[in-house]
């Protein structure tokens, strides 16, 4: 299969939540990159098509996008923040 990912992806296998439309999915990510992840949810089909994934230690919320499913594994790609302005407008 050919690689089409810009980064390698570090394996870390770390707990995780997916959140959307104020539910919560527990999730565990299995690797992840600057531009995505996979993660691994009991019930891919509960999980909308754009998410936030908070990491359990809190250190990082992305929203995110799913790529591709396959059986209990979601990968997903990074997509910026609609509040993640360079340069906030200032008052006319």
């Amino acid at each position: 299969m050919e690689e089409k990912r810009k980064y390698q992806r570090t394996e870390i296998n770390e707990p995780a939540y997916v959140s959307a439309d104020g539910s919560v999915m527990s999730c565990v990510v299995r690797n992840i990159s600057p531009d995505g992840a996979a993660i691994d949810i009991e019930n891919p089909a509960f999980v909308p098509a754009r998410f936030r994934l908070v990491m359990s230690k809190g250190a990082l919320v992305r929203e995110c996008q799913i790529a591709w499913i396959q059986h209990k594994r979601i990968g997903i790609t990074f997509v910026a923040a609609p509040h993640a302005a360079a340069h906030p407008q200032s008052p006319g």
